[in-house]
This record gives C-alpha cells, structure tokens and sequence, in this order.
C-alpha cells in the first residue's frame, strides 16, 4: 500500500519544507535574543572517569535562539544548603538548524550539531548555561524535516576552566573569582587563627617517608 502520489506532506524537500524553515527562522528572528555560543575543546579526557580536567572554551558564535523557559527558569531555583546559596536554574533554548550551521558550521565544518557540555552566553541575566541535553526531535518531522535543536541547560557552575575565545569580556568573566580564590588561600593563617596549614607541614616534612626507605 502507497501514499498518495499527488500529496507530498513528508518530502524533505519540497518547496513548503522549505518554507517551513523559512517561518522557523523568521519567528526566532523576531521572538528570540541574540546569544553568544561557546564551543569546549577537550584537551585531557580521562577515559576511566570519562570526564575531562582541561576544558578550554576556544571558540564564540553570535547566533540568535528562542527562549522555550517563557514562564521564567525551571530546576530548583534558589536556596539555602549546607554549602550556602545554591542556584540551579535551568532553561531551554532553540535555535533553528540552518541558523546554526549558518553561524558555526560553515566556519568550522566539524561542529554539524550543538554539543552537550557546550555553553550559551545569555546577555539577559549576564550568565553562561551548560547544555546538558540537545533534542532534535522536538517538533517531529514536519513536511519530512527537522527544523530545530532544542538545548536543554543550566547554570554553568565554574571549575577553573579556560576561555580563549578572544573576546574579552568572555575571556576574563572569571577572572575576579582566580583572584578572589587565591587571596583567600594566601590570607588563610591570617585570618583564621585556628589554621595551623604552614606548621603542619613543616612538621609532616619532619617525618620519615615510609614509602622511599622501602623502596
């Protein structure tokens, strides 16, 4: 049994595919913000854990993307643990297919598709989203196509990763937290009387080394 010869509904590529793309592109050009994608470069993948120490986030694109989250962030939200403020928002964005081949394909012919562990730059809130998640079934198969990738993300929690995109503004967004880290660490024995990390050290150095005189 075959479908009707005359009612092409699912050819990929006919003329109103086509156009549907054109309507996708045009309503997140209108409906969307302008963000900034960040693509990660792994450098020491540990392929026990499989988990990389050595992100670098070497490359930035300018593309603009739908904001799904229309009622506000979802996840947890913010609260109170026992390791302080925690915020864990989490939002959705969608960008159309060819938008992204447009702005990151083309230049780079190896990036065919958002990536998980990927970051979105949203000016809005002045924050990075991780992207935990790309759906690209989102709106199934209309005329034979898929037209968008829908990101699933969260607030990206920084861990000393690196950014060389060449823009400073990206480049050096963490930077007050490098230096507010390390005063801390230096300032550590001055500030806390109880610590004693300088003569506790010097005493273990004291000790004898087991593992050597056996060897």
């Amino acid at each position: 049994m075959a479908t009707n010869v005359f009612f092409q509904n699912y050819n990929r590529y006919g003329n109103e595919a086509n156009l549907l793309d054109d309507l996708v592109i045009e309503s997140i050009r209108i409906y969307g913000v302008d963000v900034v994608y960040l693509t990660r470069s792994l450098e020491a993948v540990d392929e026990i854990l499989n988990e990389d120490d050595l992100s670098i986030f070497n490359a930035a694109y300018d593309m603009e993307m739908y904001v799904k989250s229309v009622d506000g962030f979802a996840g947890e939200g913010d609260f109170l643990s026992k390791f302080g403020l925690t915020i864990r928002d989490q939002v959705t964005f969608t960008v159309a297919n060819r938008t992204f081949e447009r702005y990151a394909t083309r230049i780079d012919p190896s990036k065919i598709r958002p990536n998980e562990g990927d970051l979105i730059y949203f000016p809005m809130n002045q924050k990075f989203f991780k992207i935990m998640h790309v759906e690209h079934e989102s709106v199934f198969y209309q005329m034979g196509s898929l037209n968008v990738f829908d990101l699933k993300c969260e607030l990206f929690e920084y861990s000393n990763e690196r950014f060389q995109t060449g823009r400073e503004e990206i480049d050096t967004y963490y930077d007050g937290i490098k230096t507010e880290s390390v005063a801390n660490l230096d300032s550590l024995n001055v500030i806390d009387p109880v610590a004693k990390n300088i003569f506790f050290e010097e005493e273990a150095d004291s000790f004898t080394d087991f593992y050597r005189d056996w060897e």
